[in-house]
């Protein structure tokens, strides 16, 4: 999958409002539903206002303009589709492209430094990996299957850590995840850390996967910590 692109499309007194192409949008949906078999929905978008961009949703102050679900049956719009990918974008070209978790493929979150710290490892490990999101909220998403939100508690607990002492969330099912090259407001662009490929086709399982991410997400609690003190 490509970089997010943005074009300027118009300018006011106070600054360029760049646009999220919706024909790369569709692309990219269309990419995951037929190319990955992902169910896609399509979230908010952004809206030109006064100068600056603000999110569909109206909500002064919203935490993930232009990137979250515009719904709240959501669930029930995801489509595996490609047929409901294009009508679904054709109603909203902007709109975000948001891939509903506890299906196809669940998704362990961790921070982006612990992120890389343990992809780093894996790596060097020679681990088989599946793709990895990189949000601009600094956060790091490793797509694994489904089923891992009920056991990662369990696995950490395991390794000797109380799964509230890190920071590392699981999500599935009732939960979704934002995909490239969605732009999150004035943040920056969603992308891949590591992309979707033939190679990653098959994903790991959490089991195979938390041990560095937890001991990753320790560090990053021991230094927090550290500065604290």
């Amino acid at each position: 999958m490509e970089d997010t692109i943005e074009d300027s499309i118009g300018r006011t007194e106070v600054a360029k409002i760049p646009e999220q192409r919706g024909a790369q949008l569709l692309d990219s949906a269309l990419r995951y539903v037929e190319e990955r078999h992902w169910d896609v929905f399509p979230g908010t978008w952004l809206e030109a206002a006064e100068g600056s961009e603000r999110c569909s949703c109206g909500a002064f102050g919203c935490d993930a303009p232009g990137a979250h679900a515009a719904r709240p049956d959501w669930a029930n719009q995801a489509t595996g589709s490609a047929v409901g990918a294009r009508r679904l974008w054709g109603k909203h070209p902007k709109a975000s492209i948001l891939l509903p978790t506890g299906r196809t493929f669940d998704a362990l979150d961790v921070p982006e430094s612990a992120g890389f710290l343990a992809l780093a490892r894996m790596e060097r490990m020679d681990m088989a990996l599946g793709p990895v999101i990189r949000t601009p909220g600094r956060r790091m998403l490793f797509l694994v299957l489904p089923g891992a939100a009920q056991k990662t508690p369990d696995l950490v607990r395991k390794l000797g850590w109380m799964p509230s002492s890190l920071d590392l969330l699981a999500r599935g099912e009732g939960h979704y995840v934002t995909a490239p090259p969605t732009r999150v407001g004035g943040q920056g662009a969603v992308q891949w850390a590591r992309k979707p490929t033939p190679a990653n086709r098959w994903l790991p399982d959490a089991e195979e996967l938390i041990s560095p991410l937890a001991y990753a997400c320790g560090r990053e609690a021991a230094d927090e910590r550290a500065r604290r003190s």
